[in-house]
């Protein structure tokens, strides 16, 4: 984590954060806040041409805080990437960029602590829901917001059978 600093009362916030994930060297860009006391973290898995800067995710995230949990908006695909239709409704890789998120928030001091929840929006939601479903008991809730489930069957606890 790059820096932390007080951010109003009883919160601590790291931000920005830098996120190395798979082994290209790729880095992911995020917003880690965690209010004193926090009870857990919400980790926001963004739809498609969304990210961690979107004025709706940020005002949830604020709501979220206000209640006593962290929060960690992400950017899930780099901006090269993100200037890509097909890597923006990649269920597959949006899933395997949560769950490098997620491995990479366990390895901090909160993570260690705090319980892990998703809230997807559009994609999000569906990599938000295949990555529950690869992680198990790790995540403690997922809430989809709309959500483009349909795009990639997300089968919890179990692949689908092969047809």
């Amino acid at each position: 984590m790059e820096r932390e600093r007080a951010a109003g009362p009883g919160a601590v916030s790291v931000d920005p954060v830098r996120i190395p994930v798979g082994g290209g060297g790729e880095v992911l860009e995020g917003a880690l806040e965690i209010p004193a006391g926090a009870q857990g973290l919400v980790l926001f898995a963004h739809g498609s041409g969304s990210g961690r800067r979107s004025p709706r995710h940020r005002h949830v995230a604020e709501r979220l805080r206000a209640a006593g949990l962290g929060t960690l908006l992400a950017d899930l695909l780099t901006s090269f990437e993100d200037a890509d239709p097909d890597a923006r409704f990649d269920i597959d890789l949006l899933a395997a960029r949560l769950k490098g998120v997620t491995a990479w928030f366990r390895g901090t001091e909160p993570g260690a602590r705090l319980r892990v929840g998703y809230f997807g929006a559009s994609t999000g939601a569906a990599a938000a829901l295949r990555a529950a479903a690869d992680l198990g008991p790790e995540v403690a809730a997922v809430v989809s917001r709309g959500g483009r489930t349909w795009r990639r069957r997300c089968w919890i606890g179990s692949r689908p059978p092969r047809s």
